[in-house]
């Protein structure tokens, strides 16, 4: 594919804007991308995935304290590896394992942001995905389960009970 700009080099990046709703892409070569101001991903004057992160990381006020009277972000710090809350959202990645846990309270809303959800509901692998299918498949008997009580339709909520102990017991074997 041509540059849709100088219709010389072959394009070499693809960008797709959506401004209010309408989608426009774009497929240019890297001196037009330049000339027009665009950023090159993986070049010294582009953006890259950190600067992103770093953009989404950075919602809060600074020095501000939140709703719960808590530190505010960046006085946030890994107890195991001493990684501090401004350094991630710099560098884009964790120090350790425990960084999870410590800064978890500021990642659900992020990651609801840029995914729209915080639980996973992707594909599973079906030789490898049973227990899961089967966890899924108990919780959402669990909700039914609930419903049916509060209705006091006992005798279906025993049904589901029932169906739920044969679930647990395949997750039991598995």
């Amino acid at each position: 594919m041509l540059c849709q700009e100088c219709d010389k080099k072959p394009a070499t990046l693809h960008f797709t804007k959506i401004v209010n709703g309408e989608k426009t892409e774009f497929h240019i070569c890297e001196s037009c991308a330049r000339e027009r101001g665009e950023g090159i991903p993986g070049t010294a004057n582009g953006f890259s995935i950190h600067s992103l992160l770093s953009g989404l990381l950075d919602f809060e006020p600074v020095g501000n304290m939140n709703a719960l009277g808590a530190k505010p972000a960046q006085q946030l710090r890994c107890d195991n590896c001493g990684l501090t809350y401004t350094q991630f959202s710099k560098m884009g990645r964790f120090g350790c394992s425990n960084c999870y846990t410590q800064f978890g309270s500021k990642l659900d809303p992020i990651l609801k942001r840029v995914h729209g959800n915080t639980t996973h509901v992707g594909k599973i692998p079906k030789r490898t995905g049973v227990q899961i299918l089967l966890r899924r498949e108990i919780d959402e008997l669990k909700r039914d389960l609930n419903m049916q009580i509060e209705q006091q339709e006992f005798e279906a909520a025993a049904g589901l009970r029932d169906r739920i102990r044969e679930l647990e017991r395949k997750i039991a074997d598995v």
